[in-house]
């Protein structure tokens, strides 16, 4: 890929963002749409774990990786901290591997 390419496209989502603060100024959005753009963030890093857990290249697939996020998913509703969260879905993940 050119590092032109890079630098346009760059350029490209910067003026997009400079257009959105033009068009809105300081104008209130409604409240239903604030809401909405709060939950895109939580939604796509949803989408890319999903992304990357069930699928290799261009296929579907259901493997280690499957474990270890069910692994992190119980300890997240068991409230336990991000680092043991992260040890724990990595250990069951390499264990299985392993196996």
């Amino acid at each position: 890929m050119s590092w032109w390419v890079v630098v346009w496209l760059s350029l490209g989502a910067y003026a997009f963002k400079v257009l959105g603060f033009v068009v809105i100024g300081s104008r209130k959005l409604p409240r239903p749409l604030e809401r909405c753009l709060l939950l895109i963030p939580a939604a796509l890093l949803a989408a890319l774990v999903v992304k990357d857990t069930f699928s290799t290249q261009q296929t579907l697939a259901v493997d280690e990786r499957a474990v270890g996020l069910a692994v992190a998913l119980l300890c997240v509703w068991r409230k336990r901290s991000l680092v043991v969260t992260v040890v724990a879905a990595a250990t069951a993940t390499a264990l299985l591997r392993a196996i």
